[in-house]
């Protein structure tokens, strides 16, 4: 087969060792895709409502490649216990390919996390937020999943805005055309609740009274749980790719070194 058995038995152990471990990867990425797409904290409309929800889409790019990788693990394993050149080439050029797709989902996982900015999130609140004329059925559908987002955000977060209740107060909004400053400084949903889900005090509230209103902004309950997934795939990834890419060499060594 080689000039060395030896050092070619030890090689075969190491690429098997290494596809093993390829192969709980792309399990292990495949999971975390999975949960990510889900959409666990139900962020989704906020996304798909900026028509940039690349995110998401690196997700599904990392799934397909967990499947792929695991797939791949086990033909890597057979070609390298056979020591079968035919299966061996096709394991490179097939990993290569799939190489090429991590990648890409890694770097859009990455860049677009540096996308999702409090004006970029404050600017689809005060333009889609309870807006009462809808340009299509689209929009219409759209604007209700922010709206119906960003009230269950300030629910159970107990937050208001991005920045906080200013937000609503400083910028011309949908929601101030058909709603009264005197009436409703903020959506009820920035009151503090009582149990049953009302508003405690809902004059304190629109007065402003301390303990009456959720002073906070919500920015850090939207972008904690998408940096997070975002910087999951992507530096997960970005691990994966550097193993793969040292098996990869090495199932090329062996690749040359087998006899025809």
């Amino acid at each position: 087969m080689a000039k060395s058995d030896g050092v070619i038995r030890i090689l075969q152990g190491l690429l098997v060792f290494g596809n093993v471990v390829i192969g709980m990867c792309g399990i292990a990425l495949t999971a975390e895709c999975i949960f990510f797409v889900s959409d666990p904290h139900g962020l989704y409309p906020l996304l798909e409502a900026t028509e940039n929800d690349d995110i998401y889409a690196a997700a599904w790019i990392g799934i397909f490649v967990g499947f792929a990788l695991f797939a791949l693990s086990i033909l890597g394993i057979v070609a390298v216990i056979k020591a079968n050149r035919t299966l061996l080439l096709v394991y490179i050029i097939l990993m290569l390919i799939t190489y090429a797709f991590e990648m890409a989902s890694c770097i859009t996982a990455a860049t677009h996390r540096d996308f999702l900015t409090p004006n970029l999130f404050l600017k689809q609140m005060l333009e889609r937020y309870q807006k009462s004329e809808t340009d299509n059925n689209n929009d219409k559908w759209m604007t209700e999943g922010v709206t119906k987002t960003w009230d269950k955000l300030m629910l159970q977060n107990q937050c208001c805005g991005v920045h906080g209740p200013s937000d609503w107060q400083e910028y011309t909004s949908a929601f101030r055309t058909t709603h009264s400053d005197a009436d409703f400084p903020w959506p009820h949903n920035c009151c503090v609740m009582d149990a049953q889900g009302s508003p405690i005090n809902l004059d304190g509230c629109k007065l402003g009274v301390p303990g009456y209103y959720n002073s906070n902004g919500c920015y850090d309950a939207i972008s904690g749980p998408m940096n997070t997934h975002a910087w999951g795939v992507a530096w997960f990834g970005f691990a994966i790719l550097c193993w793969t890419f040292c098996v990869l060499l090495g199932t090329m060594f062996y690749w040359s070194r087998i006899e025809y």
